[in-house]
């Protein structure tokens, strides 16, 4: 499945920008539970119900993502159509109501990923599937490679738009046009940083914090400190999924355009292990992936991530068949 993008959106920027902001996101019908974390916070996971028996689908979101996003949406309307079961896992702090704990998420959290997978996992009476976009794409990479054979509960994972390379993705976002995007996230993550140090004031340094312009002086002040990071060049480059694509022993479909401007494709790897498949299409922006006439539709990528999916149940392990 090869994708091409329309003509009438002619740049990564447009590609990223359009699919996320001017397309219809069809209606899901999600169910909410609220889940305990082990250090006494709590998760808030958005479900859809399926038929017993049939593949399960859990979605990481991406930064500041929730269930709400296009791409949240669009795959979970699919598996839904399809009778299959699905959940999209909040991050901290992502569902709409501050966390408890004084911490929030990042790129690197495997931790994260494993207990809430796990739990899904025992849920599922069909095959198992995992996603994840941007953000939430290196988590489960960074999971799926610490975790190697103890991951192969997983029958397939897919990772789109993922920022594989996180220095270089945080070089592409502080200049020039990409700061749009910058500015965007920071103003949502700085009210909810500033709501964090009423719940535990002297977590971090306010002044820092305001003085913030793009996601490197952030990652310095917040993520950092607050996962155990020494500051944010430790952070970028431990949290980075490229270090454990060889690591990889489920199939997982590794999906990133070339001209997505979060991560230009100069940067991304080329090499993976033999269960990896990185499919690095010429368009596609950062989790764009429209296709069709105007207004355009957001089904392409559901339909790639599923197609993967269930060849892999049909063929493994000859993945080789899976390029797009």
């Amino acid at each position: 499945m090869k994708y091409s993008a329309p003509f009438w959106l002619p740049s990564g920027h447009l590609q990223t920008i359009y699919p996320a902001t001017c397309i219809a996101k069809p209606a899901v019908p999600f169910r909410r539970e609220r889940w305990e974390a082990p250090d006494g916070d709590f998760v808030d996971v958005d479900f859809v119900d399926g038929q017993p028996g049939r593949p399960f689908v859990v979605l990481f979101h991406g930064l500041e993502g929730s269930s709400d996003s296009h791409y949240a949406r669009a795959l979970m309307a699919d598996v839904a159509a399809r009778g299959w079961s699905g959940a999209v896992p909040h991050f901290r702090g992502c569902s709409g109501e501050p966390n408890r704990a004084p911490r929030f998420y990042h790129s690197g959290d495997a931790a994260e990923i494993d207990w809430i997978v796990r739990r899904l996992h025992g849920r599922s009476s069909g095959k198992f599937y995992a996603a994840g976009v941007s953000l939430g794409g290196n988590a489960l990479l960074r999971w799926l490679g610490e975790s190697q054979h103890q991951a192969d509960f997983v029958d397939a994972a897919c990772a789109v738009s993922a920022p594989l390379d996180l220095a270089q993705g945080g070089v592409s976002l502080s200049s020039g046009f990409n700061m749009i995007y910058t500015r965007m996230f920071l103003q949502t993550l700085k009210p909810k940083c500033i709501a964090k140090l009423q719940q535990f004031p002297g977590l971090f340094d306010l002044d820092a914090l305001h003085a913030a312009r793009d996601l490197y002086a952030f990652d310095n002040v917040v993520t950092a400190p607050l996962h155990g990071y020494r500051n944010t060049d430790d952070y970028w480059d431990r949290a980075s999924a490229k270090h454990v694509l060889d690591d990889i022993t489920v199939p997982t479909l590794v999906l990133n355009a070339k001209n997505d401007p979060f991560l230009p494709g100069r940067h991304l790897p080329q090499r993976a292990a033999p269960n990896v498949v990185l499919d690095y299409p010429a368009e596609g922006g950062h989790v764009g992936f429209a296709v069709g006439g105007l207004p355009g539709k957001l089904h392409w990528l559901p339909q790639r991530l599923i197609h993967f999916m269930e060849g892999v149940s049909a063929s493994h392990p000859v993945l080789a068949q899976q390029h797009g």
